[in-house]
């Protein structure tokens, strides 16, 4: 797990709300809080849409929407003069992407291994910070892949033109 402190806030909200920097990973949750505080729960109910929406979309198998889907959601609420007291974000890599990731890691960790690889944004107090994370379903002593997912988050940050720095 790292934590990085991200410098250009108002580029990374851009990033992230209008560019779509996130649109392939999964909101598991977001909370924003201005005069009120919005909770969006990410979770996927197949209900909502029809059998062919669900296969258009790339939804079956999935247990929380794409980011894709609620970001229009998430910039109506941040949209404004004012910046947000507090928000938080918590995206999942897709099951796809979560099996590339491990196989590409070169680790003997199975997808069966792993619940999820997280990537956090919270913004609190004027500053945001970037926390990765890994949920195993098992024991091990092992951290290369965590090592590989935090190489691959930094990567991915400096790819989008975010600026970050390890937190002290």
């Amino acid at each position: 797990m790292i934590a990085l402190k991200i410098t250009e806030i108002g580029t990374f909200i851009n990033k992230l709300l209008k560019d779509g920097m996130c649109d392939h990973f999964l909101l598991q949750e977001a909370v924003i809080t201005q005069a009120a505080t919005y909770n969006i729960d990410g979770s996927f109910h197949p209900d909502y849409y029809e059998p062919e929406e669900r296969e258009t979309l790339h939804l079956e198998g999935l247990s929380y929407l794409p980011f894709s889907l609620l970001r229009p959601n998430c910039l109506k609420l941040m949209q404004g003069k004012k910046k947000p007291l507090f928000f938080k974000f918590v995206f999942l890599l897709s099951p796809e992407n979560q099996e590339k990731t491990l196989s590409r890691s070169g680790t003997a960790f199975s997808t069966e291994d792993i619940s999820g690889m997280y990537l956090h944004f919270t913004y609190k107090n004027d500053a945001l910070i970037c926390t990765t994370g890994i949920s195993y379903r098992l024991f091990s002593l092992d951290k290369s892949l965590e090592q590989e997912w935090d190489r691959l988050v930094s990567v991915f940050l400096r790819q989008h033109g975010i600026i970050a720095e390890p937190v002290d």
